[in-house]
């Protein structure tokens, strides 16, 4: 079973850091590309972050500068450090997974308020 388990949100004042883990299992990790989505309640599903196999990253450009994604391929999991926080990062962020198959994680909140 492919399981994309998300971990480390919470609630955090406007600039503050958070750091998201993604673990992964079921899956031959090193060949995915792994991205970050966030969703607000009733807002469209974004892009903010994603990595493929050779190390390769792209960032929303509202995230740009602010964030950084990386992965550890011998511990199966990638990684969203996200410092100067602002309100409108408020959301679910899950943890995604492609090859030649789709997955999703089942989100973690992050809350940024004063």
């Amino acid at each position: 079973q492919v399981q994309l388990v998300e971990s480390g949100g919470g609630l955090v004042q406007p600039g503050g850091s958070l750091r998201l883990s993604c673990a992964a299992s079921g899956l031959i990790f090193r060949i995915n590309t792994m991205k970050w989505y966030r969703q607000a309640p009733g807002k469209e599903r974004e892009l903010v972050a994603g990595i493929i196999p050779s190390g390769r990253t792209n960032y929303a450009d509202s995230v740009t500068g602010r964030f950084t994604i990386s992965r550890d391929n011998a511990k199966n999991t990638v990684y969203l450090r996200m410092n100067s926080l602002k309100p409108e990062d408020t959301a679910g962020y899950y943890c995604n997974a492609h090859s030649t198959e789709d997955y999703w994680g089942k989100g973690t909140l992050v809350t940024v308020s004063s």
